[in-house]
C-alpha cells in the first residue's frame, strides 16, 4: 500500500483546519458539523479523524489557533501602518470594518463564537480562546509602549482596544454596517492621543 505524500497530508490537514475555523468563525462550534467540515475541506470523515482523533473538539483548537493567526496578522498589519501609534490602533479597526464587509458581515472574531459557547465546558477550547486573546492583548501592549506609554497604561489600553474593537465588530455584524467599528476607530485614537 502507498501512503499519500507528506505535502498532499499536510495539504488536506490545513484545509481541514481552515474549513473549521471559517465555520466556527460564523456560526460557532455546536452549530458546525464534522460533515459540513470535511465537505468544505474537500477532504472525507476519514481523514478529519486521521488528523484529529480526538474528534471535534480537538480540530476546533486547531481551528482557533489558525483563526487567531489571520486576526494576529491583521493586527499587525494595522499596528505597523504607521509611527503614530494612535492611527496604527485606528487602522486597525478600519481594516476590520473592510474585512467584514468583504465576507458580508459574517467572518466575526475567529474565537468569540466558539469560546462563548464553551466557557467552563472544555478546558483546551478555553485555553485555546485565552491564548488568542491575550496574544492580540499583548501585541497591541508592545505597540504602545514602544511608542512610550508607560507599560502599566500600554496593557491597559490595549485591554481597551481590544474590548472596544470586539464589541464595534459585533454591532457591526447585526447592523450590516461598518460605522460601529469607524466610531470605534475615531475614539480608540483620541483616548491614545490622551497619554
Amino acid at each position: 500500500m502507498v501512503s499519500a505524500h507528506p505535502d498532499a497530508q499536510a495539504d488536506t490537514r490545513t484545509r481541514i483546519v481552515r474549513a473549521a475555523a471559517t465555520l466556527m468563525q460564523r456560526q460557532g462550534y455546536e452549530a458546525t458539523g464534522i460533515k459540513r467540515i470535511a465537505a468544505d475541506a474537500g477532504a472525507t470523515l476519514g481523514s478529519v479523524y486521521h488528523f484529529f482523533p480526538g474528534g471535534k473538539q480537538e480540530l476546533a483548537v486547531e481551528a482557533l489557533r489558525y483563526g487567531s493567526q489571520e486576526f494576529t496578522d491583521l493586527l499587525r498589519t494595522g499596528l505597523d501602518s504607521t509611527d503614530d501609534p494612535a492611527e496604527a490602533v485606528a487602522e486597525c479597526a478600519r481594516l476590520m470594518a473592510q474585512t467584514l464587509r468583504d465576507s458580508d458581515w459574517s467572518d466575526g472574531c475567529p474565537v468569540a463564537a466558539t469560546a462563548l459557547e464553551f466557557i467552563g465546558r472544555s478546558p483546551a477550547i478555553q485555553l485555546a480562546s485565552e491564548e488568542a486573546l491575550g496574544q492580540w492583548r499583548e501585541l497591541v501592549a508592545v505597540r504602545l509602549a514602544a511608542a512610550g506609554i508607560p507599560v502599566d497604561d500600554a496593557r491597559d489600553l490595549a485591554c481597551t482596544v481590544l474590548s472596544t474593537l470586539e464589541g464595534a465588530e459585533l454591532l457591526c455584524r447585526v447592523s450590516a454596517s461598518e460605522q460601529p467599528l469607524r466610531i470605534a476607530a475615531r475614539h480608540l485614537a483620541r483616548l491614545i492621543r490622551a497619554y
